[in-house]
């Protein structure tokens, strides 16, 4: 579904992907591990055409997106994306939060997208909260009303970025759980994050990122319990020694 091939992203003189190549296949989940700066939110932005490359080409499901006459706006309407910092208008309601998109920009009607914001809604426990507004909410409820915004447009591929990274570690386990029971109904994934034990659950396929690269890939008991490459296995080496494996 995805192909990433030969990617190279710059900020000024800092090279941040470095010739990297990256395949995801229809209903796989993949984690994107490793060192913070090692390119994984950055690779994220990318696919989403949140950032121009410098060079290399993306497709999704064979197209060509990163083609200067591609639309992004018609592009996202075929990927959703979560951020680690929730990014909900404080202003609107949780169900006007999730409908803005796709009716305003999207265009699509208005009672159509609200129905399938309130099925959203229903299925992860959140119907009761559709009038409440964001800092009505708790972290994890935040976090279940954003990606239920990126999921209302039915997309192909849902990219998550770090998700658990700003909840309190109690908060930690409900939005894992909402992850888990998409990847069950088949949701093609790509996570970056840093909850390895989550990543080995979840994950068909573990990648490790260093400096813009893709350095090791491969299933999770592989890549995290019997790494090859030495740089991984000083990578975690430090997270288990902070107890996050």
């Amino acid at each position: 579904m995805l192909d990433v091939a030969h990617l190279r992203k710059t900020f000024g003189t800092s090279v941040v992907l470095d010739d990297l190549s990256l395949s995801v296949d229809e209903h796989e989940v993949v984690a994107l591990i490793g060192a913070s700066g090692s390119g994984k939110s950055t690779l994220l932005r990318c696919v989403n055409l949140l950032e121009g490359i410098d060079d290399g080409v993306i497709r999704l499901d064979g197209e060509d997106i990163t083609d200067p006459r591609a639309d992004p706006d018609v592009v996202r309407r075929r990927i959703g994306m979560v951020f680690q910092s929730y990014n909900l208008f404080p202003h609107m309601t949780v169900l006007r939060n999730i409908t803005l998109a796709p009716s305003k920009v999207h265009k699509r009607d208005a009672r159509e997208i609200e129905e399938q914001a309130m099925e959203w809604l229903r299925r992860v426990g959140l119907e009761d909260k559709a009038s409440s507004y964001p800092d009505r909410l708790s972290g994890g409820q935040q976090q279940r009303v954003a990606i239920v915004r990126a999921l209302v447009n039915s997309p192909r591929l849902l990219l998550l970025d770090e998700v658990t990274s700003a909840l309190d570690p109690e908060l930690v386990g409900e939005v894992l759980t909402m992850i888990r029971g998409l990847k069950d109904e088949g949701m093609t994934m790509v996570l970056a994050t840093h909850e390895m034990g989550f990543a080995k659950q979840v994950a068909d396929r573990v990648v490790f990122l260093d400096g813009g690269r893709v350095l090791e890939s491969g299933p999770p008991a592989q890549v995290l319990g019997d790494p090859v490459e030495a740089r991984t296995r000083q990578f975690l080496a430090r997270i288990i020694e902070a107890g996050r494996l």
